[in-house]
């Protein structure tokens, strides 16, 4: 598995939130699994999301739709602020604590 991590700022987040729930770039046609969105605490315009993908030429794939087609629009991308950073990552080791 392999997941594509993005780092970005919002200007309101329930604004980025609808958007990012209409889904322009098409997360499961371009074999997305699932995902997970997480919020800096104490900075709520701060997101994390990481989607995880089978293989990395996926996440790859759906890296480039995104900074072609959904980033570039102010129409798909209302509420982003900047250039969001993105890196796609392997599970290295998981350990769970009682």
């Amino acid at each position: 598995m392999a997941t594509l991590r993005i780092d970005l700022e919002v200007r309101d987040y329930e604004m980025w939130r609808d958007a990012f729930d209409k889904d322009a770039g098409g997360r499961g046609r371009h074999g997305a699994r699932r995902h997970r969105i997480f919020r800096a605490v104490g900075d709520d315009r701060k997101v994390t999301l990481d989607i995880d993908f089978d293989t990395a030429s996926e996440a790859d794939s759906f890296l480039t739709v995104l900074r072609n087609n959904v980033w570039s629009s102010s129409d798909k991308a209302p509420a982003k602020v900047g250039t969001p950073s993105a890196q796609i990552i392997d599970l290295a080791e998981s350990h769970e604590y009682r």
